[in-house]
């Protein structure tokens, strides 16, 4: 072989060295990545049924103790959380020592005081399982079981951005009436033999009392996030003008999103992929009235997006309102970790867990059965939208890694 041809066959080779070593290492590191989320997506389902169990680790601290240590800027709760039976069992048994009405907003709610002084929200039951909230996707009153499941679902997708939500079963006349505020006692009212109240909200009408069977009411308590942490109200982006004729910019304007990634906080740092995450957990619940969102005060764009106030969710398990993804199909970006979570749960995956997983909860079934196989669905309809904005515009740009170290954090 001529010299010539030597050194051209050895350039070659040193090309495809060089290659082939670049290419082995970023498929190593992505493969490290996917295996952490695959070993994490397997731990998550070791855990999924928690027994409601009185017991703790950590006998010298109380179970609203334990929870409040949990917070942190990126979560609610930790990945391993050995004490969350102790804590949910304490959410739906400890002695209500005062009860008042609910916080400020649009619908019937109660604020509970617990014995320790561990604050929680009580919504009550308005609907059965098995009926449809006709209209549109944000219509109807809160479900109380909706809460419940989309604190489970958060622990499913590996957020861990939702407060604790356990179902409870209150003795109206006994439990509440007789630690009741004033405020709060005089919305009591007698409907038939049922005890009902009506509550202060900006909806709450004397006409429309959330009635108990008897004097016992289903509901769900949401554990309230420690003083320490204040919250911070936010406009959502992609919020609804909620008026008749007239659309928001994001509902006509196909680069909406570019102005959106132009302002802060959604110009740096997480935010923005908290918006991707939280629309694709509204479109698995089919939540459509996330109009602002909570986030902890002076975070500079860092803390998560909470996810609270779910209950306008599971209304309609046949209505798929697309629109709740507009920030995934026009940003089309979306977290590598949220990615993968995702995969893991097709194929009924999702649904098997959520049952498993809301199974131990007092007032089980949570779910009706359309419900359950509308995540399902749902779910391929989001891979679907995720698919499309890799075709259009590759993987490399879609997929967005979020395990780098934020400056700001």
């Amino acid at each position: 072989m001529k010299l010539k041809q030597r050194v051209v066959l050895l350039a070659i080779l040193l090309v495809i060295f060089i290659f082939t070593k670049v290419f082995l290492i970023d498929n190593l590191d992505t493969s490290a990545a996917n295996r952490e989320d695959q070993r994490a997506f397997h731990r998550m389902m070791a855990s999924l049924h928690v027994e409601l169990d009185p017991r703790l680790d950590h006998t010298l601290q109380s179970p609203w103790e334990i929870a409040a240590q949990w917070v942190v800027p990126r979560e609610v709760y930790p990945e391993e959380t050995p004490e969350l039976g102790a804590v949910m069992h304490a959410m739906t048994t400890k002695k209500i020592v005062k009860a008042d009405v609910g916080y400020k907003g649009t619908q019937l709610k109660a604020l509970l005081i617990l014995e320790g002084g561990q604050k929680v929200v009580f919504k009550p039951k308005r609907y059965a399982r098995d009926y449809i909230v006709e209209g549109e996707p944000y219509a109807g009153y809160d479900r109380h079981n909706a809460e419940v499941a989309a604190f489970h679902l958060d622990r499913i997708l590996g957020f861990r951005r939702a407060p604790l939500v356990v179902g409870r079963f209150v003795n109206l006349r006994t439990e509440i009436k007789p630690v009741a505020t004033e405020q709060l006692l005089g919305t009591f009212m007698t409907v038939g033999n049922n005890t009902c109240f009506y509550g202060k909200c900006y909806y709450c009408r004397e006409t429309e009392p959330a009635c108990a069977d008897g004097d016992i009411m289903e509901g769900s308590v949401t554990l309230w996030l420690p003083d320490v942490w204040p919250l911070q109200k936010h406009r959502h982006p992609w919020g609804r003008t909620y008026r008749e004729g007239k659309l928001a910019r994001w509902e006509y304007d196909e680069s909406y999103c570019d102005a959106v990634k132009k302002t802060s906080p959604y110009d740096s740092g997480p935010r923005l992929l908290d918006i991707i995450d939280t629309a694709i957990f509204d479109y698995l619940i089919g939540n459509a009235d996330r109009h602002h969102y909570e986030s902890f005060q002076d975070d500079e764009g860092a803390s998560m997006l909470i996810l609270l106030d779910n209950a306008k969710s599971f209304g309609n398990p046949a209505l798929d309102e697309r629109s709740i993804l507009a920030p995934l199909y026009q940003c089309c970006i979306i977290r590598v970790s949220t990615w993968n979570r995702l995969n893991y749960l097709k194929n009924g995956v999702l649904k098997s867990a959520l049952k498993t997983a809301m199974s131990h909860d007092p007032i089980s079934p949570v779910l009706s059965d359309p419900h359950l196989d509308a995540l399902d669905q749902r779910l391929l309809s989001i891979l679907a939208t995720v698919k499309q904005c890799t075709d259009q515009f590759g993987p490399d740009v879609v997929l967005v890694e979020d395990r780098m170290t934020l400056s700001h954090l």
